[in-house]
C-alpha cells in the first residue's frame, strides 16, 4: 500500500476516532482494553502520534505510558487527535525513504505511517465499542492490516517485546485467514516461528468473512463467532488467545 493511501487511513480514522468519542465521558470504559478509561484510549493514540513522529524526526525514544498522556479537556480531543496525525504525517513526508528505529532494525520511514494507520483503525473499534458509534474500515485497509500484523508476527524479534507470541511457533499447522473477496492468508505454525503467504489451499482452521471482521477477530476486537471458524477449532483457538494486540 503506497503512502497516499497509508496517509489517507491515518487521516480518515483519526477524524472518524476523534468523532467516535465527542461528547463521551472521559471516564467510559473501554470494553476491548479492560483497563482504561476513555481518555487513556484517547491519549494514547494522540501521544503515539507524537512518539511515531519524534522518532522520524530525532530518534528513538522510550515507548510512552498511555496513562501519562494529556489529550487536554474533552471539547479540545478532536483537534489535539487531528494535530497529531498531521505532524506524523509532514514527519513522513520530510523523511522521504530515509531509514529510521524500529523495533524491526532500521526501515523506510513510512513503516511508521503503516504501523499508526493500523493501529489508529483498531484503536478507532475500540472507541466506537465504547461510546456506541458506527464502525467500519475500507477493505483494502483492513486487508493490509492484516498483513501487516502478520509481518510484526513472522519476525523474530517479536517474541522478545511478548513472550506470548512464541507460543505461536509450531510444527507445521496451518491456519487461513478467507475474506469474502479476494485473496486470503495462509498462516503457517513452524519451530522458528510463524510463515505466511497469500498462497491458496487448505489449512488445518479456516477463518472466513468479511476482512474486516476477520481483522477484528484476529486483533480480539471481536470473538471468533462472528467469522466461520472451520476445521481444527482448537489450533484457531490457541492462536487467538496468543496474538492479542
Amino acid at each position: 500500500m503506497d503512502t497516499t493511501r497509508l496517509a489517507e487511513g491515518l487521516h480518515d480514522h483519526t477524524a472518524a476516532f476523534a468523532g467516535a468519542v465527542t461528547g463521551a465521558d472521559p471516564e467510559t470504559r473501554v470494553p476491548t482494553c479492560p483497563d482504561w478509561p476513555l481518555r487513556v484510549l484517547v491519549g494514547h493514540i494522540g501521544q503515539a502520534h507524537r512518539w511515531a513522529a519524534s522518532i522520524v524526526g530525532s530518534g528513538p525514544s522510550p515507548v510512552p505510558d498511555p496513562f501519562d498522556a494529556d489529550p487536554g479537556s474533552p471539547e479540545k480531543w478532536s483537534d489535539w487527535l487531528l494535530q497529531g496525525a498531521a505532524e506524523l504525517e509532514d514527519a513522513i513526508l520530510a523523511a522521504d525513504e530515509t531509514p529510521v528505529w524500529t523495533f524491526f532494525g532500521p526501515q523506510p520511514a513510512r513503516f511508521w505511517l503503516r504501523r499508526m494507520a493500523h493501529d489508529t483503525t483498531v484503536h478507532h473499534a475500540d472507541a466506537a465499542f465504547a461510546t456506541g458509534a458506527a464502525f467500519d474500515v475500507a477493505p483494502d485497509l483492513a486487508g493490509d492490516a492484516i498483513s501487516e500484523w502478520l509481518e510484526i508476527l513472522a519476525d523474530p524479534a517479536t517474541a522478545t517485546l511478548n513472550p506470548a507470541f512464541a507460543q505461536l511457533r509450531g510444527t507445521g499447522q496451518t491456519l487461513r485467514l478467507a475474506p469474502d473477496d479476494g485473496p486470503g492468508w495462509l498462516i503457517t505454525r513452524t519451530p522458528d516461528g510463524v510463515r505466511w503467504t497469500h498462497a491458496p489451499g487448505p489449512a488445518d482452521a479456516t477463518l472466513a468473512g468479511p476482512v474486516r471482521d476477520l481483522l477484528l477477530v484476529l486483533t480480539r476486537r471481536l470473538p471468533a463467532d462472528r467469522v466461520r471458524v472451520t476445521g481444527d477449532h482448537a489450533l484457531a483457538e490457541h492462536w487467538l488467545a496468543h496474538t492479542a494486540a
